[in-house]
């Protein structure tokens, strides 16, 4: 959701405290080469960090939380040693000893991505809060973020934000800037439904203020105007039919179950999204899908991304395998909102696929909510014999619970894996 994970390549930077032209990113670009020197032990994955380094640690890190993962003490320190004294996150600094100064670039999104990482995994407060307060201090006088600080505001800038600001307990609606919210920000970037992409969400105005559907800011946005973050949060499913239905400034909900409904037709052809990178038109964006299913998860429409989510399981394994560990945390997360098996997506374990990309984690479940082998199952069975007697009380219970909605919640995201 935000730019592309793995390999984002920035067409344009900024220095602390000079404002230039915001980033451009392929969509689904091939990943970056391995680089020729030694990368640090606590990084994940082994291409070119140049880009994409604090990106992926971040979701990395995110996703193996997610799941109940303890990360490895030197992944989180990394990730750590990567901040600026003013609070900002580069991209990636291959001499994290040495000051940041005029020629280090910093973002808005991966210091936003860096926040909510941290924020999940705890005890980092005064590496938040100082990168908190550097958003805040580059926020835009239309309320949102561009990638640059300084550079003008888009969608998924300005959505990773929210989910950083989310993360540390902020209220979004409060961080403003020209008495103009992230949520303002966000819905002025909204298609209205009187149109082909009815719904939509476009990445930034072109030159001439029009607005042009973007499927990755949309499922960008969609999280974003809920005030969630890269992780999602499961919801819920709505009985209401999903369609787009007419919004003013004021109501982001709103704007954001409009996007649901665009990405719910634009997956319903094929499964999964295209990419928009010119030349590859035709083939899957993988990336930007399972960004889909986490925001469609996360607006209460998770049972419309299932045939996706199915979809993914099948076709994952060579895209992951190239593109990295973004890739494994971007399924990781949007599986897990999905309710779908982390441990056992299309026959493969997705954590175990992501943690041999990094160092050992501290300590790892034994297993998922779901029975993921042989073995598992049953031993699930054995434990159903023993608790028949148990089954009549239990069946009571479940209709009590059916009744006020917990269901759901107890096959969330909420029942974290037992150590």
């Amino acid at each position: 959701m935000i730019v592309r994970r793995s390999t984002a390549v920035l067409a344009a930077t900024v220095v602390i405290g000079t404002a230039v032209a915001p980033a451009a990113f392929a969509a689904d670009a091939s990943p970056s080469p391995s680089p020729s020197v030694a990368l640090p032990s606590g990084l994940y994955g082994s291409t070119d960090p140049t880009y994409d380094g604090v990106w992926r640690q971040s979701l990395a890190l995110l996703a193996q939380d997610t799941v109940g993962v303890k990360p490895a003490a030197k992944a989180v320190d990394w990730l750590t040693g990567q901040q600026c004294a003013n609070g900002a996150f580069a991209a990636y600094r291959a001499d994290a000893t040495a000051k940041c100064d005029a020629k280090t670039t910093v973002d808005t999104n991966s210091t936003a991505a860096a926040v909510q990482a941290l924020a999940a995994l705890g005890g980092h407060d005064t590496e938040t809060g100082k990168a908190v307060a550097w958003l805040k201090s580059v926020q835009n006088k239309d309320g949102g973020w561009g990638y640059a600080a300084g550079g003008a505001s888009d969608a998924n800038s300005t959505s990773v934000v929210i989910g950083a600001l989310t993360a540390v307990g902020e209220k979004p609606d409060d961080v403003s800037k020209g008495g103009k919210s992230p949520y303002d920000a966000l819905v002025k970037l909204s298609l209205p439904c009187d149109g082909a992409d009815a719904g939509a969400f476009a990445y930034q105005p072109d030159k001439k203020g029009k607005l042009a559907a973007n499927a990755d800011a949309t499922a960008a946005a969609v999280a974003g105007s809920l005030g969630k973050g890269l992780a999602g949060e499961p919801k819920q499913p709505i009985a209401d039919p999903l369609s787009c239905k007419a919004a003013d400034g004021s109501h982001p909900e709103r704007a954001a179950q409009n996007g649901a409904a665009y990405l719910v037709k634009a997956l319903a052809k094929d499964k999964y999204l295209k990419s928009a990178q010119p030349g590859a038109e035709d083939r899957p964006d993988y990336g930007n899908t399972a960004d889909a299913v986490l925001a469609l998860a996360t607006s209460g429409h998770g049972d419309k991304a299932a045939d996706t989510m199915r979809w993914l399981e099948g076709h994952y394994a060579q895209w992951a395998k190239q593109a990295g560990p973004a890739a494994y945390a971007q399924l990781i997360l949007a599986a897990d909102a999905a309710t779908f098996d982390t441990w056992d997506f299309g026959g493969q374990n997705l954590v175990k696929q992501l943690n041999a990309l990094g160092p050992a984690p501290e300590s790892v479940p034994t297993a998922g909510p779901y029975p993921s082998s042989g073995a598992e199952k049953n031993a699930d069975q054995a434990k159903d014999e023993d608790n028949k007697g148990l089954g009549v009380w239990w069946i009571v219970g479940v209709g009590l619970v059916a009744g006020i909605g917990i269901g759901f919640l107890l096959s969330g995201r909420n029942k974290k894996r037992q150590l």
